[in-house]
């Protein structure tokens, strides 16, 4: 569940930013299926790929952060 609220956020603003996944997947190195599984919430992002992600999107990494989400991430 707590995975689902990372994934939507993260969605959120790639659309919002006009990014398709293939693109911001690309962009960060990472697999079209790795990113896939995190936006779906079946994967938790790690530290690294928030820091890229948020470098990426031209947005602060706290801005990623659901609401009331503490800085405890695994780091796969």
């Amino acid at each position: 569940m707590e995975a689902e609220k990372w994934g939507r956020r993260i969605r959120a603003f790639r659309k919002l930013k006009g990014y398709t996944q293939e693109r911001f997947a690309k962009d960060l190195g990472i697999s079209v299926s790795i990113l896939g599984e995190i936006e779906r919430g079946n994967r938790l992002p790690t530290e690294q790929f928030l820091q890229m992600a948020a470098e990426r999107l031209n947005i602060a990494v706290e801005e990623l952060y659901p609401p009331g989400e503490e800085r405890r991430l695994e780091n796969v």
